[in-house]
């Protein structure tokens, strides 16, 4: 293959592809549902202003919805550790 005709793989989407379906705020976080049309994915964002931290999770579109209303129960259900989830216990924990 000629350096001319790069390999590229379609199905990865490019940042701008990303579009916004839900998003919603509060206590310093935003979460986002956002699709990607040219991969068919979809992910939940979750950013945190007050710990200066984010997270995504990549799921099926069945559980999109569940996973954009529950994100931190959604992560822990499925075995994935986030910091952000853990540094807000620890805030919590620590104010108290």
């Amino acid at each position: 293959m000629s350096a001319s005709h790069p390999i590229t793989d379609t199905a990865v989407p490019t940042i701008d592809d990303w579009r916004e379906l839900a998003t919603r705020e509060g206590d310093g976080l935003e979460i986002s549902l956002l699709w990607s049309r040219t991969a068919d994915r979809v992910k939940v964002t979750v950013s945190d202003s007050r710990l200066d931290d984010e997270f995504e999770l990549h799921v099926a579109g069945a559980e999109a919805l569940a996973a954009f209303h529950h994100p931190f129960a959604y992560a822990a259900g499925r075995g994935i550790g986030n910091r952000v989830a853990h540094r807000r216990r620890e805030s919590r924990l620590s104010a108290a």
